[in-house]
């Protein structure tokens, strides 16, 4: 293996005694966190389990086992007596292209904005348990926001997210950054799946597009995978008359 500098010990964990999420879950995003923001590159050395467990404030148990997980799926290469690597080929390709709303409409040198209306933390209902593949009252984010094309509603995005897996959620500013954005940088998407429906929205989804009850709409349900990690489920739902699917394919 190739590129066996040590990392400096910059790694911080904050301990919130009030966090839904495990210590040992966030010693595993953090790990993964430094890997997709490309600060520990391919084949590169991490820090030994004894330097985590100093730097990080927690016990060798809770360090070993997020070692042991990742390298399970596949984010880490241990090598037995020499110490644990970043593997190759995490994170760089998604199945498809998912685009960034915010995006999109700035490339038509449009104006985008975009209205929060729900970010809560709620416990999975026994759909929602299904949807997310996790057990009825798994902590869940929830956010509902309409976004906005030059100030005409084009999109009411409303997504749930694994709160073990993303614990930050709450914190963004979505008027600022998009979920999709913050997702993609947090949890960049290695396997994805869509749903696509014509529809009726609902009278609120309706109200909050400007739209009539009987305008017909396209609905996209989006679930996304970061590292065999289920991330993200999002109903996205679009005025019909103002959003058009579009794709290129080689035979």
């Amino acid at each position: 293996m190739a590129g066996k500098t040590k990392p400096q010990p910059d790694l911080e964990l904050s301990i919130d005694e009030n966090s839904p999420v495990p210590i040992y879950m966030r010693v595993k995003q953090l790990i993964t966190m430094k890997i997709n923001q490309g600060a520990w590159t391919t084949n590169q050395k991490i820090p030994s389990e004894s330097e985590l467990v100093n730097q990080l404030g927690c016990s060798r148990m809770t360090v070993n086992r997020a070692l042991r997980e990742l390298t399970a799926e596949g984010i880490l290469v241990r090598v037995q007596g020499v110490g644990s690597f970043v593997a190759e080929g995490q994170g760089q390709t998604s199945l498809f292209q998912i685009h960034n709303i915010a995006d999109e409409i700035a490339a038509r040198n449009h104006q985008h904005r975009a209205e929060v209306l729900v970010l809560e933390s709620i416990r999975a209902d026994s759909i929602q348990s299904l949807q997310m593949q996790v057990q009825e009252g798994h902590p869940l984010f929830h956010s509902i926001i309409v976004h906005y094309e030059n100030d005409i509603p084009v999109q009411v995005e409303d997504r749930l997210v694994n709160a073990y897996l993303v614990s930050d959620y709450l914190n963004q500013d979505f008027t600022r950054i998009t979920p999709n954005a913050y997702l993609m940088a947090n949890a960049p998407i290695t396997e994805g799946e869509h749903i696509v429906k014509a529809i009726l929205a609902s009278a609120q989804e309706s109200k909050w597009l400007k739209i009539n009850k009987t305008e017909p709409c396209l609905f996209i349900q989006r679930r996304t995978w970061s590292n065999k990690n289920l991330i993200s489920s999002a109903r996205l739902i679009y005025p019909g008359n103002r959003y058009h699917l579009e794709g290129k394919f080689t035979p």
